[in-house]
């Protein structure tokens, strides 16, 4: 358990140091934006600069946006999660603070690009392993929980601001190579994690109970047990069913690695869900049986 919080924290300062490569190496010099609070944070140290002549760094400015956001995240969503997000925020401001900004490259397509595929590598294994680089990570997290509605939009909104004022201030060019990073941000994350913000899990198993008090302890996610039988084996077995956040993706896998190492799980994209998703209540089954074992053996 040491070692995996270890690797934990670890995964998350490589990830703030290599977005910081991609902001101050790549983005920043060309006048291209990232995505979410570090595109916006970056905007605004140009508004800053360009317009009002005060010169305030792309990296104290995510810290600000994030001050707010890391404290509701506190209270709403757990100190677990948000810890790991407070480390990658503080890191993120540090290395953008320590690197220089420098252009390795004149080529504004090469930046886009390029920058693009290490900011989307750093955001894609933080969220890989339990952690995010904060601002619209959290808000989607908060927001997933306070409502049934599709997180993406807001995503959306966000980037489509950065766009525009980067678009009307800056060359229009600007907003379309800002466009294009935005597209590589988005596919590296789906391969190294899933752009999805919501996940279907089949778990197979033969320690249902343990599983699902276990989840509903940690994730608290309604759960559906299906009874289910081994083909070659005939044995008799239970598949659970349910829908998560990708952000609970780590948790969840860390929780069936203890239980049941042995666990047949497959995970699918949802692109949407209708029905109960709320977890900021208690945990109501989506349809599923008890927890204890006695109900699990009446499904057979």
């Amino acid at each position: 358990m040491f070692f995996m919080e270890v690797k934990r924290v670890a995964v998350v300062i490589i990830g703030s140091f290599l977005l910081a490569i991609s902001l101050n190496f790549f983005l920043i010099g060309a006048n291209v934006y990232a995505s979410g609070f570090s595109g916006a944070a970056q905007l605004l140290s140009s508004v800053f600069k360009d317009f009002l002549s005060f010169d305030l760094s792309t990296g104290i400015i995510l810290f600000i946006l994030n001050i707010p956001v890391l404290i509701i995240g506190w209270f709403k969503i757990g100190k677990g999660f948000t810890i790991y997000s407070i480390i990658s925020v503080a890191f993120s401001t540090l290395f953008l603070e320590i690197l220089p900004v420098v252009t390795v490259s004149e080529d504004i397509i090469l930046n886009a690009v390029v920058g693009g595929v290490i900011g989307g590598v750093a955001v894609g294994f933080a969220l890989k392993y339990g952690a995010s680089t904060g601002g619209m990570d959290i808000v989607a997290m908060i927001l997933s929980r306070l409502q049934d509605k599709p997180i993406g939009m807001y995503f959306l909104m966000l980037n489509a601001v950065i766009i525009f004022v980067a678009g009307l201030l800056y060359e229009p060019e600007n907003a379309l190579y800002t466009m294009l990073t935005l597209y590589v941000t988005t596919l590296v994350i789906d391969a190294i994690h899933t752009r999805h913000e919501k996940v279907t899990v089949l778990i197979v198993t033969n320690k249902a109970a343990e599983l699902q008090a276990a989840i509903h302890k940690e994730l608290i996610r309604g759960i559906t047990i299906i009874p289910a039988q081994g083909a070659y084996s005939k044995k008799d077995l239970n598949m659970l069913y349910l829908v998560i956040t990708r952000y609970e993706l780590y948790d969840l896998e860390q929780i069936i690695t203890k239980i049941d190492p042995n666990a047949f799980t497959n995970i699918i994209q949802t692109a949407g869900i209708f029905g109960f998703f709320r977890r900021d209540t208690d945990p109501v089954d989506n349809g599923s049986v008890p927890v204890n074992e006695e109900n699990i053996q009446e499904t057979r």
